[in-house]
This record gives structure tokens, sequence and C-alpha cells, in this order.
């Protein structure tokens, strides 16, 4: 299993986060998004990287062994904007601590609902929110929206 550790962003995480990134949204689009659409996504990413002092917004990061495995975005209206572990640590606990931390952090903001949008073919993911108690409150496009009570 490991040691993980759930942690605030620090500037050496934004390459690790980026790549973090990349791997786990191919590990779910690939398929069902042109690769070129793909391929154009990710240098768009790998160029703009993250800004972790956005005001309002709340990133916490996730190592496993001390090695940089994932990160979470949540903001204070209740939106889980991102939650993205690498596919090689899939499996191991570390989507489980980013989604305690994230739901935590939330609860801090006074957030009683939270809400996130998946892709609707993510069937892993959609797995991974209604295992934790995640509703399904309708669809937007090709994305699932899903709400959690917070104050229950």
């Amino acid at each position: 299993m490991g040691t993980i550790t759930v942690r605030p962003p620090r500037a050496e995480d934004d390459r690790p986060l980026v790549d973090v990134y990349v791997k786990a949204r191919r590990s779910y689009y690939e398929g069902h998004v042109p690769e070129a659409e793909l391929a154009e996504w990710e240098r768009s990413a790998r160029a703009a990287g993250h800004a972790f002092d956005k005001p309002g917004r709340v990133w916490l990061c996730a190592e496993l062994d001390h090695v940089f495995a994932g990160f979470a975005l949540v903001t204070p209206d209740g939106s889980l904007l991102q939650l993205q572990v690498d596919p090689a640590c899939w499996g191991r606990g570390v989507g489980h601590a980013l989604h305690d931390a994230a739901m935590d952090a939330l609860r801090d903001l006074g957030v009683t609902t939270a809400r996130l949008d998946v892709f609707a073919e993510n069937h892993r993911a959609r797995r991974f929110y209604t295992d934790h108690g995640w509703r399904e409150e309708g669809r937007d496009g090709d994305h699932v929206r899903m709400a959690l009570r917070l104050d229950v």
C-alpha cells in the first residue's frame, strides 16, 4: 500500500502536478476524444502549468512513499474541480486520501453540499464517487453532474 501524505502544494509541485494531470486525463479520454485534440490539450496544459496562488482555491497534493502521486482542487462554492491520481498509483489509496482531505477542506469552508462534473465515459471515476456517497444530479453534454451532502 505505501505511506500516503496529503499536503498543501509547493512551488516545485508544478511539473509533477501537470504530469499527473496529463496521464490521468489521457487515461479516461483516450478512445473518446480524437488524438489530435488530446495532443493539443496536452501541449497547452504543459505550457500553462498551474497557478497555486489563485485566490479562493484550495489545492491539495498527495505523495505515495514521498513521490508525487496526485492532487485535488476545491473552491469555496463547493466545487471539486479536480481529483487526479497518477494511473500508476491507482488502487493504493491515494484517491481516497485526497477525497477525504478535499471534503474536509470544503467543510472547513462552510460548504454543506459538494458538486462535481465527471466525464460520463469515465466509469472508474463515477464508481469511485458513487462509492463515496455522491449522487448523480443530471447530465451536461458528455459530463455527469454529481453532488455530495457534507452536513450529514
